[in-house]
C-alpha cells in the first residue's frame, strides 16, 4: 500500500470491497442491498426507493452529499447477443455524437477484447456465470456498442452482464472501473469516520436517468438545497492533463450554472489544505479553443447529474460537483492518482467531520 493512503486503509478495504459487487446500469439493485446493509451495520437509517437508496445519520442536515452507484456493463439481447447496456437504458435523445462520452465509447471499443465478464441474476445478484469478450465494435444500424462473449451463450435476454474486476495499485496509481464505486466508497467511509449528514446513492446516472430519481425525493417531501455535493471521477486524455490537479470543481455544465455556497468553501479549504483544483467547464472550454482553430469538431460542457437537478428544479435544488481526475475512462482501468484519492479524502473530512 502507499504510504499516501496508509492513513486511509479502510477507505481503501471498503473500495476493494464495493469493486468486487456488480452493478450494471440498469440491474443495481443488489448493489444496493449491498450498500444498504453496510450502512444498516453502522447504524445508519437507511431507505430504498426506485433508483435511490438515501441514508441518514444522526443529524441529517449536516450535509447533502450524492454519487451514482452504476458501472458499464453489458445487456444480454438476444440469443448469444450482448450490447452496451448505458446505450439500452438511456433515452436516446442525447445521442447526438458530441458528448465526451459518446466520444470516448468510439475509441474505448477495441479495449474490452479479451476481458473477463460475469453475468448475474438482476434482484438476488446470484452468480449466472463467466465468459470472455472476443469482440467488440460499433454497430452503425444499432448505434451501440455490440459484442461477441465466449462462454455465456445459456443466457436469457434481459440479463446483466459485468466487466470482471479488481483494485490494483502500482507506481502510485489506482486503477479500476472507479466510475463511480469510489465514490460510494469515499461515502461509506465517511460515515465509518462519523459522518451524521444525508447521503444519496442513484442509478442509471450513466444512461443520464440518476437525476429523476433524486428529483423525485426532494419532490416527495417538499425539500429544497443550496449545498448538494455529487461526487464523481472526472476524465482527462492522459497523465499529464489528469495530475495537473488534485480535485476537479466546475461552475457549470450543459443544463445549468451552479451557484452553491459550497464551491467557496472547498476552495478555501483547498488553499488551506494544499490541494490543486480545476474546474472542468474552464477546461473543456480552452481545450474547444485549440479544436476550432485547428479546424476539428469541439465537445459539449458535458451534462451532469447536478446540472440537470438545477435545470429541472427551476434552481430550488443547487449544489456542486466534487470530481477526482481519471483516465481511461469507462475502462475496467480507469486510474487515478493516490494523491489525489488521499487529497480528496484530507477535504472530505475538512468539509464535513472538523467542524466547518
Amino acid at each position: 500500500m502507499s504510504s499516501t493512503l496508509r492513513p486511509y486503509r479502510g477507505f481503501l478495504d471498503t473500495l476493494k470491497h464495493l469493486i468486487r459487487r456488480p452493478s450494471v446500469v440498469g440491474a443495481e439493485h443488489p448493489f444496493f442491498l449491498s450498500l444498504k446493509r453496510e450502512l444498516d451495520e453502522l447504524g445508519v437509517k437507511t431507505t430504498l426507493y426506485e433508483g435511490l437508496l438515501v441514508a441518514e445519520g444522526r443529524n441529517p442536515d449536516r450535509g447533502m452529499l450524492s454519487a451514482h452507484i452504476d458501472r458499464h456493463g453489458l445487456i444480454c439481447t438476444g440469443p448469444n447477443e450482448f450490447q452496451y447496456a448505458a446505450f439500452l437504458t438511456q433515452n436516446r435523445a442525447d445521442l447526438t455524437g458530441d458528448s465526451v462520452s459518446e466520444q470516448t465509447y468510439m475509441v474505448i471499443a477495441e479495449r474490452f477484447r479479451e476481458q473477463s465478464v460475469l453475468a448475474y441474476e438482476p434482484w438476488s445478484g446470484s452468480y449466472l456465470g463467466m465468459g470472455t469478450i472476443d469482440n467488440a465494435y460499433i454497430c452503425e444500424r444499432r448505434k451501440n456498442l455490440v459484442f461477441e462473449v465466449k462462454g455465456l451463450e445459456h443466457l436469457m435476454p434481459g440479463t446483466p452482464v459485468a466487466f470482471v474486476d479488481t483494485l490494483s495499485s502500482r507506481s502510485g496509481l489506482l486503477s479500476a472501473q472507479l466510475d463511480n464505486v469510489f465514490s460510494a466508497a469515499v461515502i461509506v467511509y465517511l460515515y465509518r469516520c462519523g459522518y451524521e449528514g444525508t447521503a444519496f446513492f442513484t442509478a442509471q446516472e450513466e444512461a443520464g436517468k440518476s437525476w429523476r430519481f433524486l428529483l423525485e425525493w426532494f419532490r416527495r417531501f417538499d425539500k429544497t438545497t443550496n449545498e448538494l455535493l455529487v461526487l464523481d471521477t472526472s476524465p482527462y486524455p492522459n497523465r499529464e492533463h489528469a495530475d495537473r490537479q488534485h480535485i476537479v470543481l466546475r461552475h457549470r455544465d450543459a443544463n445549468a450554472a451552479f451557484d452553491s455556497p459550497l464551491t467557496a468553501r472547498i476552495e478555501r479549504l483547498c488553499g488551506e489544505l494544499g490541494i490543486n483544483y480545476s474546474f472542468k467547464d474552464r477546461y473543456l472550454e480552452e481545450e474547444n479553443k485549440k479544436l476550432a482553430a485547428a479546424g476539428e469538431k469541439t465537445s459539449s460542457l458535458g451534462s451532469t447529474e447536478m446540472g440537470r437537478l438545477v435545470a429541472s428544479s427551476g434552481g430550488t435544488i443547487q449544489g456542486t460537483t466534487l470530481q477526482v481526475p481519471t483516465t481511461g475512462y469507462h475502462t475496467t482501468s480507469e486510474t487515478v492518482c493516490v494523491g489525489a484519492v488521499a487529497k480528496m479524502l484530507d477535504l472530505m473530512r475538512a468539509l464535513y467531520l472538523d467542524g466547518e
